[in-house]
């Protein structure tokens, strides 16, 4: 089984925050592909980065959801969607090999 771990700005690169009715629509698109989805939202979490010597901060919501196997193509366009929606340059997605146990 594979997890998947969206890591989302809670503001665009000029600092607007985006509205809930955004990340209401892209957990309702994950929970519907992929059956279910694990929000953390009630604290956002602290993306920290070095980029030409100075290091950005970002506040990010954490998405998960989990697939039996890694379908690149469509993630590469979910990820290139969401760069759009939320107006980045990069949506960090990562995935790693989980157990049920």
């Amino acid at each position: 089984m594979k997890l998947f771990q969206l890591l989302l700005p809670l503001l665009d690169n000029r600092g607007v925050p985006f509205g809930e009715e955004t990340f209401r629509k892209v957990r309702a698109e994950l929970a519907e592909k992929f059956g279910g989805l694990t929000a953390f939202t009630r604290a956002p979490a602290e993306g920290l980065w070095k980029s030409e010597g100075e290091t950005k901060r970002d506040d990010i919501l954490v998405f998960e959801v989990m697939a039996p196997e890694i379908d690149r193509p469509w993630w590469q366009a979910y990820r290139a969607k969401l760069e759009q929606l939320l107006r980045q340059d990069e949506i960090v997605i990562r995935v790693q090999d989980v157990e049920i146990v």
